[in-house]
């Protein structure tokens, strides 16, 4: 099983204004010596403090921690007793996943281990109430959420229980060189995400980290079927699970203005409008286009050559979130694109409405999906709900889809190209006022 370096809210960086020293000397170049040598002090007794609490551990017969708070084993090391240690599936900036034995009742474990650090340690008993209120609306596990087994303390670490699973969707892709998904596997995983994240969405909750590294497969079994030239690896079981709830936030909680791995962040977050449950959605459509054609939709580090691929993707960001953002990407109303690698964007990103226009029927119902989910109003894109109900995931085989979900006549929502749900620039229409509730 591999789990994600991100288990973990995204911390605010406070910036620190430097004091600036006086340009002469006497009492201000005292004080900034003194202020020196005090944090010099402060150091050394830290590290002192480290040697003699790593000393203790020893004489205890403890396991010993490194400088950044990540517990020390080797293999069969146990921890209480009970948790043999095996090998390690993970490690992140919260601490490593390790595979564990578990020999009180004899089944083999996924064991997240948190750094002895108070930040992190704070973030993991955030996660256990989000499970633990997951655990309590659903303790079937039936909406495809990962299960907190159980959680126990080792010497200052928090370490979360969790059931053994396979690769994430995005291990198995990068196992078998980014090869795209067959389509119908893709039909299948993103069914089922978007089944988990409408449980999530229905119980104020928003994932704020949705990734293909935070989808696991149930199990890593596959074979390979060739279609025509090309050649697919395909998972025997398509069954999976959302995981990596660490920074899911409940609608009433403090929202932190940094939210997402860059890839999949929504563009209201880029620009600092603020966020809600669609920045889930978005973050499915960007999913959805990487499972399909099995590389990420946009390869960037910066905001503002990111914003240009988005607008490239998906038309021109609308003037009211250009006015409403207080960052300083746009001129005159438009985006300022200075600096950014405009050739490369033309070559990575395609025009979303071209792509729906030049695919066939199945592929079209992908992409009018993708689109649905991507449109730059947070309130314009589509529900959980109503993407359940589109028309792709309509082809599932009844075998696959959520028993109940369905009703036996449902009623199409305009098409992306159809003639009433277009702008008059070929833009999206907002229909969301007229959908019923889920």
């Amino acid at each position: 099983m591999r789990y994600t370096a991100s288990y973990v809210p995204v911390m605010h960086r406070r910036k620190v204004r430097k004091k600036s020293a006086r340009p002469c000397g006497g009492q201000g170049s005292s004080k900034l010596k003194s202020g020196k040598d005090d944090q010099g002090r402060a150091e050394r007794a830290e590290k002192r403090a480290r040697m003699k609490a790593h000393l203790d551990r020893q004489a205890a017969g403890v396991l010993p921690d490194d400088d950044d708070g990540h517990l020390i084993f080797k293999k069969n090391d146990t921890l209480h007793g009970r948790w043999e240690l095996r090998e390690e599936l993970g490690e992140g900036t919260f601490g490593r996943v390790v595979k564990a034995y578990d020999k009180q009742r004899e089944k083999m474990r996924a064991v997240k281990i948190v750094r002895n650090v108070h930040k992190y340690r704070d973030a993991a008993y955030l996660e256990i109430k989000v499970l633990t209120k997951l655990k309590q609306l659903d303790p079937n596990g039936v909406h495809k959420i990962i299960q907190l087994v159980e959680h126990f303390d080792y010497h200052g670490h928090c370490c979360l229980v969790f059931k053994l699973y396979g690769l994430s969707v995005f291990d198995f892709q990068r196992k078998y060189n980014y090869r795209p998904y067959h389509l119908e596997d893709t039909r299948h995983i993103m069914y089922q995400i978007c089944y988990a994240v409408k449980f999530l969405h229905d119980n104020k909750l928003t994932h704020t980290d949705l990734k293909p590294e935070n989808v696991l497969f149930v199990c890593d079994d596959c074979y390979t079927e060739k279609v025509g030239n090309v050649t697919y690896h395909r998972p025997k079981n398509t069954n999976v699970r959302l995981i990596d709830l660490g920074s899911a936030t409940f609608n009433n909680e403090h929202h932190s203005a940094i939210i997402s791995t860059r890839h999949y962040r929504a563009p209201e977050v880029i620009l600092d409008l603020g966020w809600w449950q669609p920045c889930d959605t978005w973050s499915l459509g960007c999913i959805l286009y990487e499972l399909h054609r099995g590389a990420t939709l946009f390869r960037t580090h910066s905001n503002r050559e990111h914003l240009a691929m988005m607008e490239r993707v998906c038309g021109n960001i609308p003037l009211r979130m250009i006015r409403k953002t207080r960052t300083r990407y746009f001129h005159n109303d438009v985006l300022d694109v200075t600096g950014t690698d405009e050739s490369f964007i033309r070559e990575t990103c395609a025009n979303l409405v071209r792509k729906i226009e030049d695919s066939d029927t199945e592929e079209r119902e992908l992409f009018e999906l993708m689109h649905s989910m991507m449109q730059f109003e947070p309130a314009a894109r589509i529900s959980m709900g109503d993407a359940l109900q589109s028309p792709f995931f309509a082809r599932l085989p009844e075998s696959k889809k959520i028993p109940g979900l369905h009703p036996p006549n449902p009623t199409r929502r305009p098409g992306i190209m159809d003639p009433l749900h277009r702008g008059s620039r070929g833009r999206t229409v907002d229909l969301t006022g007229e959908d019923e509730a889920d």
